[in-house]
């Protein structure tokens, strides 16, 4: 029998997609890469998973797990051989129990992560990973990649949020580590292997999450700055006030919001004058377990400081919710503001906070020694040492022009990075656009442990071929 008909038989027809019903599926969110799949399949259980597996392992077909879909690096998108066999989690989307005694939460892989969020705080907790794509984004997707996202300075990123796994391995086995302990001595952390691994060692089906109590109380507040080495020593003096209830702090160039508010004007920016027009911004987050009235005292005493030192020119402070809610918004839509101008140089660097500043004000001079003209759109989680900085089109540039300069333009960032000891991925993962980028940045050793891990997991090389590691690996 063809793999298509095992296919059909294992799931039914319905839920093996082909041609144009696979399309949606066969390109990336940010139409950077196309492929092709032999099928899509769409399991409703682990054990189906494990079937799938098993099929493509019989027939020799690679195998690309996908969640949402909404990956910026092109690691959940086959090749153009047509080959591939697509697993959509999409109907993986149980919350499968919720243990308010131990703090945690069990969620099949196809949850979308807003979903996940939901559910928590029904149960009176918080589920603290949250990114602009939490409405289509899925926590299968979301551990495969390690994600970050804007609370990473108080809860860490993905991997510091689950506790135990469920996998099918490249065997087409199940690996019930579903464990809810925050103390399991017994060996090699296979957990963490699987996280961060991008599907290429296995399909992650279900996750044990921890929770947190909510928070009693929020302030939120957007800052003007005059320059980036402001920031970071804003950032410090705020760790030293608000210690662990510092939950968030996001920092964008003054270009990136005009550009937000320009594009979409039903937004607009809680200032008035040249402030509106400020260099940088800082998006600030404090969460009190004790009061309201508690947490506003420490945020208006800490940034009264900061303002009567000339650290912050002008500052926003959220008077409620609602306000809240369009200061985040403002930081949530730059990503969209940046697809309707088009293609750019994207980068997810990390940097030493210490150094952070200097990687700014270094790699731009270099680009522009290099490139005159283009432009930098610099944001991201300045409290975790996360930038996402890209460069965009100089006047008079067409996409096409700025593409030609990818090759260019990503040696000088990564060298810069490096130079700052720095890492050129920072939550985006690696996928397709970084693979061929990593032999220059990591080690001879580094690589070879990967491959002899790679091998080891999935001697076959059907996990995402083509993924974080080179064909030859």
């Amino acid at each position: 029998m063809s793999l298509l008909t095992d296919l059909q038989s294992l799931l039914g027809p319905s839920h093996v997609l082909t041609g144009a019903d696979a399309e949606p599926y066969e390109q990336d969110w940010r139409r950077r890469y196309r492929g092709r799949a032999l099928a899509v399949v769409r399991p409703g259980s682990t054990d189906e998973v494990a079937a799938v597996v098993r099929a493509c392992l019989a027939h020799g077909a690679p195998i690309v797990p996908q969640g949402g879909n909404t990956g910026l690096c092109g690691g959940a998108t086959p090749d153009d051989r047509g080959d591939a066999v697509i697993v959509s989690t999409a109907r993986l989307n149980r919350v499968r129990a919720i243990d308010t005694d131990n703090d945690t939460m069990t969620v099949e892989a196809g949850c979308v992560l807003q979903a996940v969020q939901e559910a928590a705080e029904q149960a009176g907790r918080l589920f603290p990973l949250s990114l602009a794509a939490e409405g289509s984004c899925t926590i299968g997707g979301n551990l495969a990649t390690n994600a970050g996202g804007t609370q990473v300075l108080r809860y860490g990123n993905a991997r510091e949020l689950v506790l135990g796994l469920e996998v099918v391995t490249a065997d087409g086995e199940v690996w019930h580590g579903l464990r809810g302990l925050r103390k399991d001595n017994t060996g090699y952390d296979l957990r963490d292997l699987y996280v961060g691994s991008e599907g290429t060692l296995g399909i992650i089906t279900a996750a044990t999450l921890k929770l947190f109590p909510l928070p009693v109380a929020s302030c939120t507040a957007l800052l003007t700055l005059d320059s980036i080495d402001d920031a970071v020593e804003l950032l410090s003096r705020a760790r030293a006030g608000f210690g662990a209830s510092l939950t968030g702090f996001e920092l964008m160039a003054g270009d990136c919001l005009q550009a937000v508010i320009k594009l979409f004007p039903q937004q607009r920016l809680p200032f008035e004058g040249d402030a509106t027009r400020s260099p940088w911004f800082a998006l600030l987050e404090l969460s009190d377990s004790e009061s309201e009235t508690h947490a506003r005292e420490r945020f208006e005493a800490v940034l009264g400081a900061a303002i009567e030192d000339g650290l912050v020119t002008d500052a926003a402070i959220a008077a409620n919710l609602a306000q809240s809610q369009a200061i985040w918004h403002l930081r949530e839509s730059i990503p969209l503001a940046e697809a309707e101008l088009g293609k750019a140089v994207k980068h997810d660097v990390s940097i030493p906070i210490s150094s952070i500043a200097r990687f700014v004000h270094t790699t731009n001079a270099a680009l522009q020694a290099s490139f005159p003209g283009v432009r930098n759109v610099i944001f991201g989680h300045l409290g975790d040492g996360n930038l996402h900085y890209n460069v965009a089109r100089a006047p008079g540039q067409t996409e096409a022009d700025l593409l030609a300069l990818q090759p260019g333009v990503y040696d000088i960032v990564h060298r810069s990075v490096m130079d700052f000891a720095g890492s050129i991925s920072a939550e985006h993962g690696v996928g397709q656009l970084k693979r061929d980028e990593l032999p220059r940045y990591k080690s001879e050793i580094e690589l070879n442990l990967m491959k002899r891990i790679k091998h080891a997991l999935d001697p076959n090389g059907l996990m995402n071929p083509g993924k974080v590691l080179q064909a030859s690996a």
